[in-house]
């Protein structure tokens, strides 16, 4: 690792900077990132830049804190009448950014949108409760649900989702006009996304007057570009190797903070080898993951035990009854050896296969996952393809194991239907280890019922504690949000989300 290292030193030491991005002017802040979004409309695009860009540009009817308990955003507070009645009440004094005030008619028709047709987005699956919404006047708006849906409101949080005019279909992303703290300027595919400071927003102005977002696919270059001052900031944009370099550097500064993404290790809870709780625990017990942590990671990133994000209202705390998987050799072997896997000559108990795409990241990864395995007497073999193969055969269930990354679905317990629910496997979604408990499935259906919170962690607490002894996912841990800026920028703190949040509050020096 101290060598990988070097080398990334060397490299940045070395390359010429030329080829930099020249600053555009002094009140315009650079942040580079890896490619251009795909849809700048919250309802439409769903990936990472689509949905930090348009979170600038659009407000969401409810905000999440940094525990994912929802907040006031358009809507100021809400009640549920009943399980199948849920009342808006909406901000008062909002603007778009053509002049327009808001009102809950244009809240009707971002949610009506999202399920009714109205355009055409992988995120209606999201609304497909809802049946339709009424407004009785200016400032409520009632959503009628066809069923019980207690993840509906975070589905319309931050990112997920946004508040857009009456009558906003298909091409808003084209000229986004939403309430927003900043203004959409302009966007250049493969270039660049320039906004600009909203003066007139309802949550108080930023202090930044513009945002040039540019497009720089190769790490390298974004790299080379903060240390000469062309580029402002890199949010989760480098390797952990630069990150290492980065911080030596005093030009710079790097902030982190614990996030939301988790990498986590399927088991085919089908397979002949794998069916059995016990050879899945003992693999779990065999990984070391504070020390793949340390090598790949330089100590950024926080282990997990479940796919919840740590201190999230819903996940376990330390006092909770869950089984965790601490290293220990010893157990691993007790277990394979009570599930009838004894040792051979060479003390190899069990032959098994991980799957991973060709990512840098998830390579290196299977290969110490590999070495440390072995100790436990797991022979382990590596199938590694590009994304789109991989992603192909996690999805057919051609597997024994595979280790994949969860990317912000995970910020609601309804996270356990999709990947748990015996209702869920593919193609209806993704319990792709085919894992079936049917006290796991009544659990869920009673999460998705109750819109009590304190009712609701009680169950998702007994459904975590179940799928802890059952294992059917090895979670492994979640990457720290790291935002790399150059000290002209000020009172940035990162979102465990990895949103471009911080640009509401940050100054410039």
């Amino acid at each position: 690792m101290r060598k990988r290292v070097s080398c990334i030193a060397l490299l940045l030491s070395l390359l010429p900077l030329a080829a930099c991005h020249e600053r555009p002017d002094r009140d315009t802040v650079v942040i580079d990132i890896e490619n251009s979004p795909t849809n700048l409309d919250i309802r439409i695009g769903s990936d990472a830049q689509a949905e930090h860009i348009g979170a600038l540009l659009f407000d969401s009817i409810v905000r999440k804190d940094q525990h994912y308990n929802l907040q006031p955003a358009i809507a100021t507070s809400w009640e549920w009448r009943d399980p199948l009645t849920l009342v808006l009440h909406i901000r008062d004094g909002v603007h778009f950014h053509d002049g327009k005030l808001l009102d809950a008619n244009d809240v009707a028709w971002s949610i009506d949108s999202m399920h009714n047709g109205a355009i055409t987005t992988a995120k209606s699956g999201n609304f497909a409760s809802v049946d339709h919404t009424e407004v009785p006047d200016a400032h409520t708006c009632i959503v009628h649900l066809k069923k019980p849906d207690a993840s509906l409101l975070f589905n319309m949080s931050d990112e997920l989702s946004a508040v857009v005019e009456k009558g906003a279909g298909q091409n808003m992303g084209d000229h986004p006009i939403g309430t927003g703290p900043f203004r959409f300027v302009s966007e250049e595919q493969d270039k660049e996304v320039v906004l600009a400071r909203n003066p007139d927003y309802w949550g108080g102005a930023p202090t930044i007057p513009r945002v040039r977002f540019a497009i720089v696919p190769d790490a390298i270059t974004r790299a080379l570009e903060l240390q000469k001052g062309s580029a402002d900031a890199a949010s989760n944009a480098l390797t952990g190797d630069m990150v290492a370099v980065m911080q030596k550097d005093p030009r710079l500064v790097v902030e982190a903070k614990p996030g939301s993404i988790v990498l986590y290790i399927t088991f085919n809870a089908t397979d002949p080898q794998l069916r059995d709780p016990r050879v899945r625990q003992a693999f779990a017990y065999a990984v070391d993951r504070p020390a793949i942590i340390q090598a790949l990671y330089h100590g950024q990133a926080e282990s997990q035990d479940t796919l919840l994000p740590n201190g999230h209202w819903a996940a376990p705390n330390a006092n909770d009854s869950l089984t965790r998987y601490a290293h220990n050799i010893a157990k691993a072997k007790q277990l394979l050896e009570e599930a009838g896997y004894h040792a051979d000559k060479n003390g190899t108990r069990i032959h098994l296969t991980l799957k991973s795409s060709t990512d840098d990241t998830m390579r290196l990864l299977a290969a110490v996952v590999q070495q440390q395995v072995r100790d436990a007497g797991i022979e382990l073999s590596l199938r590694q393809n590009e994304f789109g193969t991989f992603y192909s055969d996690v999805t057919k269930g051609a597997f024994q194991m595979y280790v994949l990354r969860w990317v912000g679905s995970n910020e609601d317990p309804d996270i356990f239907r999709y990947a748990y629910s015996s209702a869920m496997m593919p193609p209806k979604g993704s319990n792709r280890g085919h894992y079936s408990n049917p006290r796991v499935d009544a659990l869920i259906a009673q999460g998705a019922a109750e819109i009590d919170n304190t009712k609701r962690r009680t169950i998702y607490l007994e459904l975590q504690r179940i799928l802890s002894e059952d294992e059917p996912t090895l979670v492994l841990w979640s990457p720290d949000n790291i935002v790399v800026h150059t000290r002209r920028l000020q009172g940035i703190v990162p979102a465990s989300a990895g949103s471009f949040g911080w640009l509401r509050t940050a100054t410039l020096n």
